[in-house]
């Protein structure tokens, strides 16, 4: 089964595909879909959707794995723009029958580190040593992806 996990954003999307065969998992590709321009939001938005269009036809995932929107109360618009970037790739997953599963970030951190609060070089390097990698992912937003996919395996499939 393959399994796609998104760190929604609008300026960098990190993306993971991880393959579940018998009670393992593993990592066939990660990356990020980052914005060329700082265009208008409709043609960011149409940006990040056809770069992830191009990811499901390739690999085409039977589960995706999203985070949740997190802003800080001082940041109102952070949170809506997230939405708008959420709702992209909700509608994505719909076009294409395949369930969406979100989990906030604090969720995805204790289940990879036992801490709610790790910090973003923590879970990248508990992901290097999860997948065994020779160097940390970088940007920190292919090891959200990564994490948020990885936490769907161990919480849906119990591996």
């Amino acid at each position: 089964m393959i399994i796609l996990g998104i760190d929604p954003g609008i300026n960098i999307t990190g993306y993971a595909i991880l393959e579940k065969k018998v009670g393992k998992v593993y990592l066939r590709e990660g990356g990020v879909i980052r914005g060329k321009s700082r265009d208008t939001l409709p043609l960011r938005l149409l940006e990040i959707h056809q770069n992830l269009e191009d990811i499901f036809i390739r690999w085409k995932p039977k589960v995706l794995a999203l985070e949740e929107i997190y802003s800080h109360y001082q940041r109102p618009k952070t949170a809506i723009i997230m939405g708008h970037v959420r709702g992209t790739i909700m509608l994505l997953a719909a076009q294409n029958d395949i369930p969406v599963y979100s989990y906030s970030a604090t969720a995805v951190k204790k289940i990879l580190t036992g801490s709610g609060r790790a910090s973003k070089s923590q879970m990248q390097r508990a992901i290097q040593t999860e997948f065994s990698l020779e160097k940390l992912p970088d940007p920190p937003d292919l090891a959200d992806a990564l994490a948020i996919a990885l936490c769907h395996c161990w919480t849906k499939f119990k591996i």
